[in-house]
């Protein structure tokens, strides 16, 4: 999910500010008792498919409660800056989804109801939840302010017709592997001496999912974004290396086309994947797509670690992804507002909601019906509750991903266009974590 360089630890007074302004006329002043404003996430193909998506949920809720939602589904490129907007003006919806990873951003905005009292006894208590997901509802020792609603994970897809062409009878396990299997997917099939085939494809150009692989492939190494003490260690050996793998899929083995380098929307290398043009990716929920496309040709696969088998941080395949859910604390209709999280986190909905988007359910009693028994669903199930954790729980998190997630994508750019060297990694990893100790 993106996040702009906007960090804002220092938003918190002025949030205060529009909320003591606001205590009269709050974020829903333009809802009646009965109807209650919500800003829904795009989870969808589009705007519209998530609202067709979510109406028939929201039709029950209105049938059972007798409170109608006045929904806004708004696009990730704008959903983080209107989620600002109305901090800062106290005008906002009554509740509205949030990437998971702003949760500790937002929550210093002392904006959103604390998941406590009502609202917690509301939603069940946080032992109805996965604890992973349930982590990201703010920081570590802290209140949270928001609550899990749809889970995510990162999984390997791959065109299976290319696996076969290219004799390749199962998914590879470990990074060498990995490397070696894209190798042989990387053809030169018009014969004109340069690659149409790619055996990797990746949004070198988003910068929130250069920033996760940053954060995963330095776990896997021995390394993290910041030590105990909180301080930033982006340039450390071990995440040097992690990036370096990732860059180097570009720049050294050349099994990711130099075009990868302008790829900002995920879609596009899904795109690459079905049309045949590239074999894997790395991705948390494409199946919508290939839906969309009719694409049968693929497989899922955990997301190749350094060793097979590996556990704890070397053993981790994903962040902690997926949507949250908040209340504004200034809502002018909080009673109804509850009500809609409780039902919106009902075992209920949660089948239905997640079937719908192809995500994973966060409460452990949905998990089991049978619509999410499949094998990409169990793959990223196991990813999420035993192989994630969640980007790293501080309140410049927005600035964190900026900052690794530029870095890599000016390294993917330098690698479209010439060479990159280990010193170019580690002094673009030194020049971000200069910028982020400089910020805190």
């Amino acid at each position: 999910m993106k996040n702009p360089l906007k960090v804002i630890s220092a938003l918190a007074a002025t949030a205060a500010m529009a909320l003591s302004l606001s205590a009269c006329g709050g974020g829903s002043s333009q809802a009646s008792s009965d109807t209650i404003t919500y800003w829904a996430s795009d989870q969808g193909n589009s705007l519209d498919d998530t609202a067709a998506k979510l109406k028939p949920s929201l039709d029950r809720f209105t049938e059972k409660t007798g409170v109608k939602v006045q929904l806004e589904v708004i696009s990730w490129t704008d959903l983080y800056n209107r989620i600002l907007t109305a901090v800062t003006s106290g005008d906002g919806p009554d509740v509205l989804n949030i990437g998971n990873t702003w949760a500790v951003t937002l929550q210093e905005t002392g904006a959103f109801e604390p998941v406590e009292g009502e609202l917690l006894e509301a939603v069940g208590g946080k032992d109805r939840f996965l604890q992973t997901s349930w982590s990201t509802g703010g920081a570590e020792g802290k209140t949270p302010t928001s609550v899990p609603l749809y889970g995510l994970a990162y999984n390997m897809y791959y065109n299976t017709k290319m696996f076969k062409e290219a004799g390749i009878e199962k998914a590879p396990t470990t990074w060498d592997e990995f490397v070696a299997d894209a190798k042989k997917l990387t053809k030169d099939t018009n014969g004109d001496g340069k690659p149409d085939q790619w055996g990797f494809t990746a949004a070198g150009a988003s910068v929130s999912a250069n920033s996760h692989q940053a954060f995963v492939r330095g776990l896997q190494n021995g390394g993290s974004l910041f030590d105990a003490e909180g301080k930033p260690t982006f340039d450390s050996d071990p995440q040097v290396e992690g990036v370096k793998q990732f860059v180097d899929l570009m720049a050294t083995h050349k099994v990711m086309s130099p075009s990868d380098a302008e790829i900002s929307q995920g879609s596009q290398k899904v795109d690459n994947v079905i049309n045949g043009k590239a074999a894997m990716m790395f991705d948390q929920s494409p199946l919508k797509n290939f839906a969309a496309r009719d694409f049968k040709d693929w497989g899922v696969a955990p997301i190749p670690m350094m060793t097979a088998g590996a556990t704890g941080n070397a053993g981790t395949q994903s962040h902690v992804a997926g949507i949250n859910l908040s209340v504004f604390k200034n809502s002018d209709n909080k009673a109804n507002a509850i009500k809609l999280a409780a039902f919106l986190t009902s075992d209920e909905e949660q089948i239905a909601l997640n079937k719908a988007y192809s995500s994973l359910p966060v409460v452990t009693a949905a998990s089991s019906d049978a619509a999410f028994q499949t094998e990409e669903v169990k793959a990223k199930n196991d990813a999420l509750a035993n192989h994630s954790l969640p980007m790293p729980l501080i309140a410049k998190e927005g600035q964190m991903e900026t900052l690794t997630g530029t870095a890599i994508k000016n390294l993917f750019a330098k690698a479209a266009t010439g060479t990159v060297s280990d010193d170019d990694i580690r002094a673009a990893l030194k020049d971000a974590n200069n910028q982020m100790a400089a910020a805190q």
